[in-house]
């Protein structure tokens, strides 16, 4: 847990040494990142409902919590993605791109848009306990699907973040592991809105599915890089099934 934590997030965690053993279930926390976010994000809204904060002020908050929480790690990964699928290379160029440290034209335009994208969204979230558990139940969702893919999918590269946490895991701990958490998300989110989480179930499977041809097609399998890439698109497009199945304001 501690790894994990470490890894993506920048919560204060102790010294512990990054040893295979120590990494045999590390992604099984994965989803915990995201229960904090979510136990934050649920706070921010519940405390802007109470106090009648505007929208503009809710959104710009709600926007920028999961990136300080994480530290950006997984934008980041969104931004070389984008960089890499925009130029059209082969899969060894478009490799070398996610490596590039660099950001190019393609990824800051489409960071900025991603982000006027979620903030304009965020605008229209109708502020009730069932939205603001179903949104928290989100950052749960994307990281236990996120988690699930590095020990199902094949790698796209014997090095990296993504081939690291793979390589370690105990496989099949981790995927009963995700299978629990996505079955008890699932089940909440059917309690508290059955329509909103059909369509959630619909629309992470398409994404999932939708990520895993990306992958295959144009890498060759996945990368630390593009698993935070499918996390924040995920994560966007859940919002959005929010704003529309979740009434506005």
């Amino acid at each position: 847990m501690i790894i994990t934590f470490s890894m993506y997030s920048k919560i204060p965690m102790p010294n512990i040494d990054w040893k295979k053993e120590n990494m045999k279930y590390a992604m099984c926390f994965f989803p915990l990142v995201g229960l904090v976010i979510g136990i934050i994000m649920a706070a921010w809204m519940y405390l802007a409902k109470f106090l009648a904060i505007g929208s503009i002020l809710f959104a710009g908050i709600a926007t920028i919590i999961p990136v300080i929480i994480t530290g950006g790690i997984h934008i980041d990964g969104f931004c070389d993605t984008v960089d890499a699928r925009s130029s059209h290379q082969s899969r060894e160029k478009k490799l070398e791109i996610l490596k590039d440290p660099h950001i190019g034209a393609f990824a800051l335009i489409y960071c900025v848009v991603y982000f006027i994208a979620v903030f304009s969204f965020w605008t229209e979230v109708n502020i009730t306990i069932d939205n603001i558990i179903f949104i928290a139940l989100v950052f749960m969702l994307s990281r236990a699907f996120s988690a699930f893919a590095i020990v199902t999918f094949k790698c796209s590269k014997n090095s990296g973040l993504a081939y690291m946490f793979s390589n370690a895991a105990e496989r099949q701990v981790v995927k009963k592991c995700m299978f629990v958490y996505i079955g008890i998300i699932f089940v909440i989110m059917l309690f508290i809105n059955r329509l909103l989480a059909i369509g959630t179930i619909i629309l992470t499977i398409l994404c999932f599915v939708k990520y895993k041809k990306m992958s295959y097609n144009e890498f060759e399998g996945i990368t630390g890089d593009l698993a935070g890439y499918f996390l924040q698109i995920l994560e966007f497009i859940l919002l959005i099934a929010v704003v529309i199945f979740g009434g506005t304001p």
